[in-house]
């Protein structure tokens, strides 16, 4: 899947073989080409329109031999500039399906099935989804599921009825055993796992009480201020924001202390949720603190609440190691006696000489990308002071504490108007590519990340990429280990566009917002993380234009699995809103064994992750019908 193939000026084709290449590739051969995919040929002349190209291409062809590359306007036919070369990537094939919804839990909403998939039957246990057949009911047609069980036994699942059925979801890769219809054995199974979960029901139910039995601050409903502030926003808000800001100001309004996590995927509108609520608290004379886990995202959120809170009596300060000593030190004592209303920075806040006056708000951004000691003291806040917690992908333990109800939980599913899909490219790593995707996206005045996380070499990289395009590309380099500075006036001119192609580490993944760049190549993409690759794929696509992310494997190199399964589903999972579905995938590929500790490990890899979810909420569900009652004390 990660080939591609070159088309170069001079190039002797072998018309079959080169056509039945594009169907390999998945392209489809019609009368004219018209959108992405198409392919058409008349005589000498090959139209097409390859894969995260915006027009497609016509080859000429004499006597088999490639004279001329240009690429057309679909419309008029008219040709409107040459190439040298261009390089055909494959089509990626569609089957992310059927969604199965189900308003009994939440998880059910954000993971999909398809054909082959395991699923779990409430009733009759673990079996493999064959896909929907029609089944004629009183003489109607009714579209039902269809589940293999043991000794190729079928299940047929009317569709009023599939709310019994979950995708099955273990985290490990051994594949599950198959029950056998009409036995006991699954029955047993999941009486064993729900006496083995009424021990942690407990402890989150005690969690969940210690928090609601602390006393923190209620907020004032909204000020006139607030009307104010929220209409500075530059934007439509979506209707999922709206939502979220409001359930965030309900609980600070509310005497309980919030512990809430804001969902939504990269570029879908948290931060601003997250300002609203920080001008609310500042409105009501608390302070606020902004964690973030970069420097260069610290800086960017400075200057966009700065800019927002302009025409405000409202001081905002950066707390951050670009700063120097005396200037951390003046702003560390602004803040102990309350001058500073919102402190912004990186985990530089946490030290223990930071010290606030009046703190009311903490607000993290991408709390997984934080060391054990820095959530340690993270914890201590969530007792008596309201935090809100930002995630585009959220880590296991926080998503499965906020679908248990133990944080609540809200999500941002509706993409920014004119938002579009990021067009996501996994191929052999191919300099001529390289070239083709960095010269396009200059060719319409946009700005490149070309990612490669090795300091040690990053220098030799850039020189190059340097080699390979026109000496009028200005390429710069920018890594954490530059004096902050240097790094600064690097980023700042970036920004500012003065920097065409930015060759850099993974300072840039999260956050960081420049609506010029929609073009990212990411090097050796099989040595990250696939929470990370879809991170990095957000930092382009902030703009109303298509945006392409390149992630390239070495040419010929032989993936180990799960680095193959990491680069199937980021380009599987490509579609507006897909955060969710990268997370649960990458709990799937990691293995979920150090979730809630090897028992409920177990218990997961018997009845499924959904299942166990909904025995779980059974199970805290009868605690609080017997009247369960905590405090502080309880064990």
């Amino acid at each position: 899947m990660f080939k591609s193939a070159k088309v170069f000026l001079g190039l002797e084709i072998e018309l079959d073989h080169f056509l039945g290449e594009l169907v390999g590739f998945g392209y489809h051969r019609h009368d004219r080409v018209d959108s992405e995919g198409d392919f058409s040929v008349r005589g000498g002349i090959i139209d097409i329109f390859p894969n995260s190209f915006e027009l497609p291409v016509r080859i000429e062809l004499d006597n088999n031999k490639v004279i001329s590359i240009k690429t057309f306007d679909t419309l008029t036919g008219k040709p409107l500039w040459d190439h040298k070369m261009v390089i055909i990537l494959p089509i990626k094939k569609t089957t992310s399906k059927t969604v199965v919804f189900s308003e009994e839990f939440p998880l059910s909403n954000f993971v999909d099935l398809k054909s082959g998939d395991y699923v779990v039957h409430n009733q009759y246990g673990i079996g493999r989804f064959l896909g929907m057949e029609k089944i004629r009911i009183k003489d109607k047609p009714k579209d039902h599921l269809v589940i293999e069980y043991d000794q190729q036994e079928k299940l047929y699942v009317p569709v009023d009825s599939m709310h019994l059925v979950q995708k099955y979801i273990a985290f490990h890769t051994r594949r599950p055993k198959l029950y056998k219809l009409g036995s006991k054995e699954w029955q047993r199974t999941k009486d064993r796992t729900r006496k083995g979960i009424q021990k942690l029901a407990w402890e989150l139910l005690s969690l969940q009480a210690m928090r609601m039995s602390s006393q923190g601050f209620a907020y004032s409903v909204d000020l006139d201020w607030q009307g104010q502030f929220e209409e500075t926003f530059p934007y439509r808000e979506t209707p999922d924001q709206v939502k979220a800001a409001l359930e965030v100001k309900n609980d600070m309004q509310s005497n309980k202390p919030m512990d809430r996590l804001l969902c939504g995927d990269v570029g879908y509108g948290k931060t601003e949720v997250a300002m609203r609520a920080a001008f609310k608290a500042v409105m009501d004379n608390k302070q606020v603190a902004y964690l973030v886990p970069t420097t260069i995202l610290a800086e960017q959120h400075f200057q966009n609440f700065r800019m927002r809170l302009k025409d405000f009596p409202v001081n905002v300060q950066m707390l951050c190691r670009f700063q120097t000593q005396a200037e951390q030190k003046r702003i560390i004592k602004a803040a102990s006696q309350g001058a500073v209303d919102i402190l912004i920075g990186t985990h530089r806040m946490l030290s223990d000489d930071v010290i606030f006056k009046d703190l009311g708000l903490v607000i993290i951004d991408e709390e997984q990308r934080f060391g054990v000691k820095a959530k340690e003291k993270l914890k201590k806040f969530r007792l008596t002071i309201d935090v809100l917690t930002l995630t585009a992908t959220p880590i296991p333990r926080t998503l499965y504490m906020s679908l248990m109800g133990a944080r609540d939980l809200s999500v941002i599913n509706t993409p920014p108007q004119n938002r579009l899909p990021i067009k996501t490219i996994v191929v052999e790593y191919d300099e001529d590519l390289v070239k083709q995707a960095i010269m396009r996206e200059l060719s319409r005045k946009g700005q490149v990340f070309f990612l490669h996380n090795r300091i040690e070499d990053i220098d030799k990289v850039k020189d190059k990429l340097a080699r390979i395009l026109p000496s009028s590309v200005r390429i710069s380099a920018a890594h954490g280990q530059m004096h902050p500075k240097e790094l600064e006036k690097v980023m700042f001119e970036f920004m500012q566009g003065s920097i065409d192609c930015l060759v850099c580490t993974m300072i840039i993944e999260s956050g960081i917002d420049i609506p010029n760049v929609n073009t990212i190549i990411v090097h050796n993409a099989h040595m990250f993380g696939l929470s990370d690759l879809h991170q990095l794929r957000g930092r382009v696509g902030r703009f109303d234009r298509p945006a392409y992310a390149y992630f390239m494997v070495p040419k010929n190199f032989v993936l180990e699995s799960d680095a193959r399964r990491r680069m199937n589903a980021i380009s599987e999972y490509s579609f507006l809103g897909a955060g969710f579905n990268i997370a649960m995938e990458d709990l799937e590929i990691r293995g979920a064994g150090n979730l809630l500790g090897m028992e409920q490990h177990g218990f997961i890899s018997a009845v499924g992750f959904d299942l166990y979810c909904r025995l779980l909420r059974e199970a805290i569900g009868n605690f609080k019908k017997a009247g369960v009652t905590f405090n502080e004390n309880n064990n």
